[in-house]
C-alpha cells in the first residue's frame, strides 16, 4: 500500500481528530459520530494512506 498523504495532510487530520474526540467525549449524544471520524483520521494519519483518496484518484503526497 503506497502512501498518498503528505505530512501537512496528516498533521491537519491529527489536529481535527483531537478536536472531534474531545467533542465526542465531553458532549456525548450524536457527537459519537465525530468520535468515530476522529478515530478514522488518526488511523489514516498513522499509516499515511487514505482509502477515499485512492478511490477518487487524489493524493497530497
Amino acid at each position: 500500500m503506497e502512501k498518498n498523504m503528505a505530512l501537512w495532510d496528516r498533521v491537519i487530520r491529527v489536529i481535527l481528530a483531537i478536536v472531534f474526540l474531545y467533542l465526542a467525549i465531553t458532549n456525548g449524544g450524536l457527537y459519537w459520530i465525530l468520535g468515530i471520524i476522529g478515530i478514522v483520521f488518526i488511523v489514516t494519519s498513522a499509516i499515511g494512506f487514505c482509502p477515499l483518496y485512492k478511490i477518487l484518484g487524489f493524493r497530497t503526497g
